[in-house]
């Protein structure tokens, strides 16, 4: 689909990757672009609708449908990282992981269907990580929500299509914003792979694999376990 004079929601706006996202969206000529977040007051990008959106909350991914009837583009960006562990880690941050990525973008997806369907199908963008192919202990429960993330994704993509809707999947490992600042390793800019994902959702790519570390575990999951897990060698 084209970007130039798209309706686009993006949720989780107010900074990092989203907020990129909406600006890029406004680079490249969006009509509209709904900047959404839990308290929509901290949004502060010029030219942007501001939207109050908690999509763990059912009631509030409605109110945003209704408000947000004109859309053509959903970019579900929203996200939460405990770092829970899967046996030590605490159930309510694990819950917390399931409920945004997985159940909240579901929430989205059933909500803004419908609206992306009278505007002819446009397209669903889902941020979801090179963590949806792999786990670490640190971060057991955000990976096994993208991987939930990342089928419902496929999911989506098929049951959407006769709607003509495209559903584009986002891989990326760690990026320069505030979720990742404890990490020391190497980061790419949130602007490069915003700007990446949206080149790949106006190409009608099914996923855009955003960096080399996304790239090189893309590479291993055809081979044995112990190319991604030199622990088990």
């Amino acid at each position: 689909m084209e970007i130039k004079g798209s309706v686009a929601l993006v949720t989780g706006a107010n900074r990092g990757l989203g907020r990129h996202f909406a600006a890029t969206l406004l680079e490249r000529g969006a009509a509209k672009v709904y900047a959404a977040a839990r308290r929509p007051e901290s949004v502060d990008l010029p030219g942007v609708v501001p939207l109050a959106l908690d999509i763990t909350d059912p009631a509030s991914v409605r109110a945003a449908a209704e408000q947000a009837g004109d859309v053509t583009l959903l970019i579900n960006n929203a996200g939460v990282s405990t770092g829970a562990s899967a046996l030590h880690g605490n159930l309510g941050d694990v819950r917390l992981e399931m409920e945004t990525h997985y159940f909240g973008t579901l929430a989205m997806a059933r909500a803004f269907a419908p609206v992306l369907a009278r505007g002819g199908g446009g397209a669903v963008l889902n941020v979801l990580s090179v963590l949806s192919w792999l786990t670490v202990p640190r971060a057991a429960a955000y990976s096994a929500a993208k991987a939930a993330a990342l089928q419902l994704t496929n999911a989506l993509r098929l049951e959407l299509r006769d709607q003509g809707t495209q559903v584009t999947a986002l891989h990326v490992g760690y990026m320069e914003t505030d979720m990742a600042a404890h990490v020391d390793g190497p980061k790419v800019d949130p602007a490069t792979v915003a700007a990446q994902a949206l080149d790949g959702v106006e190409r009608g790519l099914f996923e855009v694999i955003a960096d080399d570390a996304s790239r090189h575990v893309r590479s291993k999951l055809s081979g044995d376990l112990a190319g991604l897990y030199p622990q088990l060698a």
